[in-house]
Parts: C-alpha cells; sequence; structure tokens
C-alpha cells in the first residue's frame, strides 16, 4: 500500500514498529498548587482540589486567547460537519491495523470524522431514550428503530438501524439501569442499551467496507459510579473454555449476560441478541463477497459493554475485524482479559478526558501501575487493566469550556468528549480554529460552556417537559405514536436484510 502523506502528517508505515499497548499516562497528568490565602484558618479543607490532585484532574489552567474563537462563534451559517471524503484507501489504518500509528499525534482528520461518527451513535443512545419517570414508557426507546436516526437527525450517517438492544433491569444488578414506575405497562424487567446498525450501500463505498455498529449507552449520573464500580472481578466464563484468568468487573458481566424466561425483553440477554444480529449480517454480506469488519462503541458503561460485545464476537465469529471505539470507558477486567482481547487482534482505542474521573475506575489504586511490583508481588491477576491505545484530551485545551469549574458530569458528558475531540490537534497544538462541531451540544445535558456564548445550560429537553394541552383543554402526558410503543415482536426481532436497508 502507497504512503499516505497529507499536511501535518508522517507517512503511516505498512507495519507496526513497535508493540504500544498502553499510552504512558504521565503525561497526561498535571498538579495544580493553589496558593492558600493566608487569612484562612489553616484547617480549613477545600474537597474539590483533593479529588483533583488526589485523581491528577486539576481543574485550573493557563490563560487562553478565548476572544479570538468567540468572535467567530457566532457565524451561524457555517456547516456544522465537514464534507464527507472517500476514506477507502485508508480503512484498514482507520480502524487500528497498526494500533493508529502515526494517526493520533497529530490527529488524522480522517481519524478525527470517524471518530465523531461513532461518538455520535453512542449519543443517540442517550438523546433517544426516555428518561422520564412518569412516562409509561420509561426505560425505552422513544422511537422506534426505522425512526430513531430520522428523529434524532443521523440520516445523513449513511448507516440503518437493524436491531434493538435490552439488558435486564433487576434487583440484583447494580442501580446502573433505570427502573419504570410504571414497569407493568411495558416492561419492568428490562431496558433499552443500544441499538445494531450498518452502513448502506454508499456509506460501504466511502469508507471501504459494509460495516456494522453496535452502540451501548451507558450511564447518566457520574456519581453511580463510585456507588457501583466495585472491586469483584470474575471469570468471562467463555463456551470455549480457554480462558485461564481471564476476570472482569462482576456488574458489567451481569448486565451484558442477565436474561430471563419471565421477561418480555429478555428470553434472551444482551449478549445472545447481539450477537446473533452480528452473525445474521456477517452472514448475509459475506454470502455477497463483501468485506465485513465490526465497530463497537459505546460510552461509559456503554464502553465497557462494547469490550464485553467485542470479545465474545472475536471469539465466535472466524476471521472477523473488530475494533472498538469507546469514550470515557473504565477498565473492564485484568491483564488476562487484555491478554485475549490482544490474541483476538481485536483492536481498541479509548478517548479519555483528563478530568473525567470514569476512566480511572474500577482500581483507582488496584490498576497497572502495580505492574512494577509485580516480580515481587506475582502475577496480578486481581487488579485492573486498560487495554488499548489512548487518545487523551484536556478540559483545558477548549476556548470555549469553563476551565475553573469542578464539573464531574461536565468532565464526563460525551458532548464535551466530542467538542473536545472535534478541536484537537495534538499533543503540543491549541484548540483548532476550524473545528465545526456545534459547540452549543456541550451544554445539552449541561452547562460546561461560558456565559459569554449565551446558550442555556441543559437545554435539550421536551417541550413543556413533554406535557401537552388535549382537546379539552387539559395539560396530560401524550400517547406515544404507535409505530413507537415498544413491542417484543417488533423490537427484539430483526427486520429481513432487504427490509432494513
Amino acid at each position: 500500500m502507497a504512503a499516505l502523506v497529507t499536511s501535518n502528517h508522517l507517512p503511516l508505515l505498512s507495519t507496526c514498529t513497535t508493540k504500544t499497548i498502553l499510552q504512558p499516562r504521565s503525561s497526561l497528568r498535571t498538579t495544580t498548587e493553589t496558593p492558600i490565602h493566608s487569612r484562612r484558618p489553616s484547617f480549613m479543607i477545600n474537597i474539590p482540589n483533593i479529588i483533583s490532585n488526589i485523581l491528577h484532574i486539576g481543574t485550573t489552567g493557563n490563560p487562553f486567547e478565548e476572544n479570538l474563537f468567540i468572535q467567530d462563534s457566532y457565524n451561524r451559517t457555517t456547516p456544522a460537519a465537514s464534507p464527507k471524503e472517500n476514506i477507502s484507501s485508508l480503512q484498514d489504518e482507520l480502524h487500528g491495523k497498526s494500533n493508529w500509528s502515526n494517526l493520533l499525534n497529530p490527529l488524522h482528520p480522517w481519524l478525527r470524522r470517524e471518530l465523531i461518527k461513532y461518538g455520535e451513535f453512542a449519543q443517540a443512545t442517550y438523546d433517544g431514550f426516555d428518561y422520564n419517570p412518569l412516562s409509561e414508557y420509561h426505560g425505552s426507546a422513544l422511537y422506534n428503530k426505522n425512526r430513531l436516526f430520522e428523529k434524532l437527525g443521523l440520516v445523513s450517517s449513511g448507516y440503518n438501524i437493524t436491531k434493538y438492544i435490552y439488558a435486564m433491569s433487576n434487583i440484583e444488578l447494580p442501580q446502573w439501569i433505570e427502573h419504570s414506575l410504571h414497569a407493568n405497562t411495558w416492561s419492568k424487567d428490562s431496558n433499552w442499551m443500544g441499538f445494531v446498525a450498518v452502513s448502506d450501500d454508499t456509506e460501504s463505498h466511502r469508507i471501504g467496507c459494509r460495516d456494522i455498529v453496535v452502540a451501548w449507552r451507558g450511564t447518566v449520573a457520574t456519581t453511580e459510579w463510585f456507588e457501583n464500580a466495585h472491586l469483584k472481578l470474575e471469570s468471562i466464563n467463555d463456551v470455549d473454555k480457554e480462558e485461564g484468568d481471564a476476570k472482569v468487573e462482576h456488574g458489567f458481566l451481569s448486565i451484558y449476560k442477565s436474561k430471563s424466561e419471565t421477561t418480555r425483553y429478555n428470553k434472551s440477554s444482551a449478549s445472545e441478541q447481539v450477537i446473533t444480529e452480528i452473525k445474521r449480517l456477517v452472514a448475509h454480506y459475506r454470502s455477497k463477497g463483501e468485506q465485513v469488519r465490526l465497530t463497537v462503541t459505546g460510552h461509559s458503561l456503554g464502553g465497557a459493554l462494547a469490550l464485553l460485545n467485542a470479545h465474545e464476537a472475536a471469539s465466535t465469529i472466524a476471521d472477523l475485524p473488530v475494533s472498538v471505539i469507546t469514550f470515557a470507558g473504565p477498565r473492564v477486567g485484568n491483564d488476562a482479559f487484555g491478554d485475549k482481547l490482544r490474541k483476538l487482534n481485536v483492536k481498541v482505542l479509548r478517548v479519555i478526558v483528563k478530568q473525567d474521573v470514569v476512566p480511572k475506575l474500577p482500581g483507582v489504586l488496584l490498576n497497572e501501575g502495580l505492574e512494577k511490583f509485580e516480580r515481587i508481588i506475582g502475577e496480578l491477576q486481581w487488579v485492573y487493566e486498560h487495554v488499548g491505545m489512548e487518545l487523551g484530551l484536556d478540559v483545558k485545551s477548549s476556548p470555549y469550556l469553563k476551565h475553573h469549574k469542578f464539573d464531574l458530569a461536565g468532565f464526563h458528558g460525551l458532548e464535551t468528549y466530542l467538542h473536545l475531540v472535534d478541536g484537537y490537534v495534538s499533543e503540543e497544538d491549541k484548540y483548532r480554529r476550524n473545528a465545526r462541531r456545534d459547540f452549543a451540544l456541550v451544554n445539552k445535558y449541561g452547562g460546561m460552556l461560558l456565559e459569554k456564548l449565551r446558550v442555556p445550560e441543559s437545554w435539550y429537553q421536551l417541550e413543556n417537559k413533554g406535557m401537552v394541552r388535549n382537546a379539552y383543554g387539559r395539560w396530560v402526558m401524550p400517547d406515544r405514536e404507535p409505530e413507537d410503543i415498544p413491542s417484543p415482536c417488533r423490537d427484539c426481532k430483526p427486520l429481513a436484510i432487504h427490509e432494513s436497508l
């Protein structure tokens, strides 16, 4: 393959010359010393600063020339996305064939766009979720799989959803899953956790393959991680029984594997639902002689489920290229689990914001940092380890964000991640001036934007909180369109290929 040269980028290597599993994180950590006012009593404790110092997530930064950017930010006629280019010549490298060698620093513009594409699929699992505890369909998707991308403005993505994924929400699992107050109406046991989609003919030609995508939903409240991310590793227990000491976090595996014959949506587990659909799509497109690959994405908890999904798919489907793109993903398993992913040739790219605490969990203390003591204490089967390449982002790099604000939810939000990806150039360069993605999306569920940008906090919500006036003049919760009412027959069974595409 001929080397591709772009401005500000080195020629791509045909083979990976180094075996890099973890990008050093020491360069991503900063320690900020804040002088204590001499008049303050010496015993006063600044809790945010203490947490910040412990987790290396300093929130103060150097002054930024904000006005240079802000002046251009009010131009409302600039398209919010870059034009799509044919990237088929680079498709293997964009999916990690060489561990993204020479694509991350500086960030290749084609990779940036693909990261945002997959991130927006993960974001769709939030935007399309019914969070309203008063809704009789709380915990389900707001729209059916044929309307979701249309309602969320993703029709131009070039993908079509073929199946929804549901996971158990019983009380034996950590409280990461929503419970409906009207459980008997649609489901007392299940939550909508994501979808399987596949690229259409036009997009497949553009990217150079038929791309099957699985997008997993994550959690909303960052505090849930401190309550539920326990140091409890258990065997992955794969069918081939060759996992050895590979272990993963108990709660993640429970969500992925749980099922019950008494439920409407989880007679089969999330694992069984998604693997069955992937196998179906792979068989169909391979029978047509097409090159097929799998890309699994997710944010937060969704990033953990993405790794479990990728591991299972690579273990059960022969010769299927599998790559994982996660945002704010936590540690999932031990070193043996990471070794198994590497042996299966699963390529993992983790996008993290260094101020975000979730990628530091589980195992804030018991993590891969203990590897240097392995000769003394033996092989570490009981600690957590990240796997894959890391793209580290910094809230302080953006002139649009509040650098002084200690905001755990804001640091963790997927829209914050996508905003930073869109502006990222390299470890040395500042936020790029020609970033296209609408910065207003950062405040969709939070308030990380500077006030001078005049974007309301948490603006993404249904008008009048979903209440409508009926024919008698009374304000009521509206009925859903019939096609958007959850139905096991419609949601749990895939469409025929010709119908879904």
